[in-house]
């Protein structure tokens, strides 16, 4: 390999970091990185490709970072269940694929990778409690803790309670536990009164 061509790999690497890690190919082109030094990137094991025209560091890859992957093909997925549940750090659970909520009707997303797990919701539970955070420079929707617990609620038989209760227990042992905020997003997914002894117990 070249100079110029370790040189161009060195400022591509540079770029590519204070894009988070992650980078489409339209983000190379503007930022002055020639197709041809993705190429020898990949080759040289630098980079991975991650799906088409999506690139990331090696060494920069993680959840956050498949999350935001997601994010990037597919602006209306929500992230939702264990991997929101990861994202607020109320679970132990590490989640073996991006668990995200998208609104009937709508083209089930297909990623070679990171593997997804699709939950379809109706127009009601999927537009309540989105919020919108930034992972690698990439705007994320994710439920807000309370909406996440209610629906964990709701897919209780597919999670497994043990989960749930988890996620419950230490969402309550912070400050700002507020059972009034669960209630809400328990009426909005129809577990109110499956959540409110567990509630009751809580307070």
């Amino acid at each position: 390999m070249t100079k110029e061509n370790t040189r161009a790999i060195v400022i591509a690497t540079d770029i590519m970091a204070k894009h988070g890690g992650v980078i489409t190919t339209s983000e190379t082109v503007d930022a002055g990185i020639h197709p041809r030094t993705l190429y020898q990137m990949r080759d040289a094991g630098i980079i991975t490709q991650l799906a088409r025209g999506l690139y990331c560091l090696n060494n920069e890859h993680s959840i956050s970072s498949d999350i935001a992957i997601v994010a990037a093909k597919y602006p209306k997925a929500v992230v939702c269940l264990i991997s929101a549940l990861s994202f607020h750090e109320l679970t132990t659970q590490i989640p073996h694929s991006v668990h995200i909520a998208m609104p009937r009707g709508t083209t089930t997303p297909r990623l070679k990778y990171p593997q997804i797990t699709i939950y379809r919701f109706s127009d009601d539970t999927y537009s309540k409690g989105i919020e919108a955070h930034t992972i690698d420079n990439v705007s994320v929707n994710i439920y807000c803790i309370e909406k996440t617990i209610a629906d964990c609620f709701k897919f209780r038989n597919k999670l497994g309670m043990d989960i749930v209760l988890e996620a419950l227990k230490l969402y309550k042992a912070r400050k700002d536990f507020s059972v009034t905020k669960l209630m809400k997003y328990a009426k909005i997914c129809r577990v109110e009164k499956i959540m409110r002894p567990y509630l009751e117990m809580a307070v």
